[in-house]
């Protein structure tokens, strides 16, 4: 029995599951198979007589040009993959084996979709960052910093929006990533109605619309022109949301769809577990340097810090103060409002001490009513004398400490670098010598 295998061709390229495409030299599509409507949703008869470069995303229009090029110059390709939009808005990654048929003037190909292999690639890249941001970064704070680069990597077009939940004061902590503003915070309320909001009290991801007047925030209506192009997140640990991440694109067109809610999602829950461990590790180093109950510095992370500023202080000629302060008569506080006053004394005192001092000075906790402050860039003892100045000031307004009210007063003994001492030690005993020294002089 003969075969007509020319009548048989077209029927064998139909059945192949990759798209066979033939472009014409000036770019027009003569023929594509069955699977093109599979491939980009649209079926062959519309695809004919139109211009192969109007289905590419614009973003690899440029190097697609090229690769084409070099086909139509006799340069066979097997592995070039550039992406295209399907007929719905998507993106789908195409791997091309593409020759050139001089007799015909016929660009002949093969498409293949490998959407789902450069996703799972996606996945399993994202994975490994996120574990090395966990490893590399010392705060919380750091590790957003690395999560931020690899959310810019897995969506290039997207804004992102990463915020930590306070349920008791319904807040939302947010990286700053402003220029010039590394590594500080900013507090927002979580508006209820707003799609940030109901991520949050659902504990489920949401498609949404993009609020044009507030970044992140997202309008919980897709009925907006501009559709789903707000993707929100939560961040879940042990049944309970810690944050959300979101991600929201200002470019007209974007749609986000159902593999990037997954993908986002998958971010989400590994980023919710080194979130967790990376908190826990901040509440030991925390604990380690800080005094409990009042949250200073401690002791030993004071004694760290003050040999790092005389080391400073010495390479620059720089000049710096110390401080040595405790509460007179803390006894007859103890005595008459109880130990639950004392404490609250302490941890007032603490507060107006933070107040009056600079974020570049610090305020530590020696133990028992004594607390030390290490003044910076100092520039003589007029400085610091208004400095003490404003301690008595802040200190010596009335207390409310378990209904009642006390006035107290702080004697303080300070200290200059270099006059009064070279080291440490020599700081730290001239100032508490002169604390006890005013001490004797007011009574």
């Amino acid at each position: 029995m003969s075969i007509d295998f020319k009548a048989l061709y077209p029927k064998l390229i139909n059945l192949l599951l990759d798209t066979v495409f033939v472009v014409d030299e000036f770019g027009h599509i003569v023929f594509v198979s069955d699977a093109c409507e599979q491939l980009l949703g649209y079926s062959a008869n519309e695809m004919i007589d139109t211009r192969i470069l109007n289905y590419i995303h614009p973003d690899d229009l440029d190097r697609t040009l090229v690769a084409i090029g070099n086909v139509m110059s006799g340069q066979s390709h097997t592995d070039f993959e550039n992406r295209y939009l399907h007929k719905d808005g998507s993106v789908v990654q195409i791997l091309w084996s593409a020759r050139w048929s001089e007799q015909d003037r016929l660009r002949i190909a093969v498409a293949r979709n490998v959407t789902a292999l450069r996703q799972a690639d996606q996945t399993r890249n994202a994975l490994y960052r996120i574990s090395e941001a966990a490893h590399a970064a010392e705060t919380l704070r750091a590790l957003c910093d690395g999560v931020r680069e690899v959310i810019g990597e897995l969506f290039p077009e997207s804004d992102l929006c990463l915020g930590f939940y306070d349920a008791a004061g319904s807040l939302l902590s947010v990286p700053d990533w402003i220029a010039g503003r590394s590594g500080s915070w900013i507090e927002k309320p979580v508006e209820s109605g707003t799609a940030i909001a109901d991520v949050i009290n659902a504990g489920q991801a949401l498609l949404a619309s993009r609020d044009p007047a507030r970044q992140g925030v997202g309008l919980n209506d897709l009925t907006q022109p501009e559709g789903a192009n707000w993707l929100g997140v939560p961040l879940i640990s042990r049944d309970a949301v810690l944050g959300v991440l979101v991600i929201e694109s200002p470019s007209p067109g974007t749609r986000y769809r159902e593999a990037d809610q997954a993908l986002l999602q998958f971010v989400a829950t590994q980023l919710a577990t080194v979130v967790e461990r990376k908190r826990a590790e901040e509440r030991l180093r925390f604990m380690a340097h800080h005094d409990a109950l009042t949250g200073l510095t401690n002791r030993s992370l004071f004694y760290d810090r003050l040999e790092t500023a005389l080391r400073s202080a010495n390479r620059n000629e720089g000049r710096l103060a110390l401080l040595y302060l405790d509460v007179d008569d803390f006894k007859r506080i103890n005595d008459t409002g109880g130990h639950e006053a004392g404490d609250q004394l302490l941890v007032e005192i603490a507060r107006r001490l933070e107040d009056c001092t600079r974020e570049t000075d610090t305020v530590a906790r020696m133990g028992g009513d004594e607390f030390t402050v290490l003044l910076t860039d100092v520039h003589g003892r007029d400085s610091v004398e208004t400095a003490v100045a404003k301690v008595h000031e802040l200190t010596a307004l009335p207390m409310n400490l378990e209904g009642q009210t006390f006035h107290i007063s702080c004697s303080i003994g300070t200290a200059l670098y270099p006059e009064d001492g070279m080291t440490a030690r020599e700081l730290l005993s001239k100032a508490d010598a002169n604390m006890y020294l005013g001490k004797r002089h007011a009574h």
